[in-house]
């Protein structure tokens, strides 16, 4: 999810630089199954290419992006008892053998 359409996939919106921003987003249920001792990873980046087009790092139509539109971005996430942050994982009871 591209973070100018956090809000509305209608009315992209621009993050503020250095001003902490809720963002809720759901991932589809993909049925992963996690045995004990596996670990999960978040990522958070502003580009994710070659898989995805290359992000400018500024609010604007990424297809008219020049190459002097390019610039360097930094993403933050927040941990702090005032800008706490989460992962939140659903669990379904686990099947017993047969």
């Amino acid at each position: 999810m591209r973070g100018k359409f956090r809000n509305s996939l209608e009315k992209p919106e621009a993050f503020v630089p250095g001003q902490a921003t809720k963002v809720e987003f759901a991932v589809s249920d993909v049925l992963h199954t996690f045995r004990r001792g596996h670990r999960i990873m978040v990522q958070v980046q502003s580009t994710w290419f070659p898989l995805a087009d290359l992000n400018p790092g500024k609010f604007m139509k990424i297809p008219d992006a020049t190459p002097g539109d390019f610039q360097k971005t930094t993403q933050r996430v927040y941990r702090s008892t005032t800008m706490p942050s989460a992962v939140k994982v659903g669990l379904l009871p686990q099947e017993k053998p047969m």
